[in-house]
């Protein structure tokens, strides 16, 4: 199903080139009861740089949307194109190059990785494509206010400088896209509020497109565009007022 987008979203969409691009989208699955469609033939365009919420209730289908958008699972049908880069026309190790090299993200969990410290986990990224890494990663941490805690490891943070790291470790490469997975949902309100403040002016500054799940309608409204999925499929597409 195709929704069409609104007519302060049109100019955008045509004069700038798409970040992302669903066609089709479908998400089947077995279980003991038999097929389950998680996703409905979804399909819409993101260009570059703009901000987007998809939202939705628990089991809507909005977690899944986000990892066939990011090539992290395979879809039954449809397409999805990164950057002009049909994922599912490559194999799994070419996604994960095209991933590492534009795409960075954020989680829930923070996923930091326990034995590293927090320079280390921002490094990660950049170590892993070759390129110089630890005066980015000094900068980046410093960015988000955490210099001093360079060289602790995660178990020593606080839950929202766990998060802040994950920014950093997210942006230091300096992505075309961002996507984020409920990323105040382990923090407080106060906590989230700085947190998601943090996100935004570096995305802000970094020009980077940002695609986020979440439940929080004050942290949708935030961003330029609303996707709703209502039981897999896009129920409205809307962009907020200028």
């Amino acid at each position: 199903m195709t929704v069409t987008a609104s007519a302060s979203q049109t100019p955008a969409s045509a004069m700038t080139p798409a970040a992302l691009t669903v066609s089709g989208l479908t998400k089947t699955v077995q279980d003991s009861l038999g097929s389950l469609t998680i996703l409905h033939e979804i399909d819409f365009t993101v260009p570059q740089g703009q901000t987007v919420a998809i939202t939705g209730s628990s089991g809507s289908g909005k977690s899944t949307l986000l990892g066939l958008m990011a090539g992290l699972d395979v879809p039954t049908s449809g397409q999805v194109k990164l950057l002009g880069h049909d994922l599912f026309a490559r194999s799994e190790d070419e996604r994960a190059r095209l991933r590492a090299a534009h795409v960075g993200f954020v989680f829930q969990s923070f996923q930091l990785l326990p034995n590293l410290t927090a320079l280390e986990n921002v490094m990660l990224p950049l170590e892993l494509l070759g390129r110089p890494a630890r005066a980015a990663a000094l900068e980046m941490l410093a960015r988000v206010g955490l210099e001093n805690r360079a060289s602790h490891y995660p178990k020593t943070l606080s839950g929202g400088e766990q998060q802040r790291v994950s920014l950093a470790r997210a942006f230091v490469m300096k992505p075309a896209l961002l996507f984020a997975d409920e990323p105040t949902g382990s923090l407080d309100a106060n906590t989230g509020r700085a947190v998601i403040d943090l996100m935004f002016d570096l995305n802000e500054a970094l020009h980077t497109t940002l695609i986020l799940v979440t439940h929080d309608a004050q942290l949708a409204a935030r961003c330029e565009r609303q996707l709703m999925i209502e039981s897999g499929r896009l129920k409205s597409d809307s962009a907020r007022p200028l």
